[in-house]
């Protein structure tokens, strides 16, 4: 009878974890590009609100 090879699947299970984590970084990372384009968005047409702020202030 062979004898289970615990490295070789302590290994596996490593590497499926590291696998998770980056496709959840994956995520993170779109999810706050996309959040980060919604913003940028609503600036643009804010940018003559800023400038009439700024001529009461001079």
């Amino acid at each position: 009878m062979a004898k289970p090879n615990f490295k070789f699947q302590k290994r596996q299970k490593e590497l499926d974890r590291k696998k998770k984590q980056d496709e959840k970084l994956l995520r993170k990372q779109e999810k706050s590009a996309e959040d980060a384009g919604d913003e940028i968005s609503p600036e643009a047409g804010d940018e003559g609100d800023e400038e009439a702020a700024a001529g009461p202030e001079a």
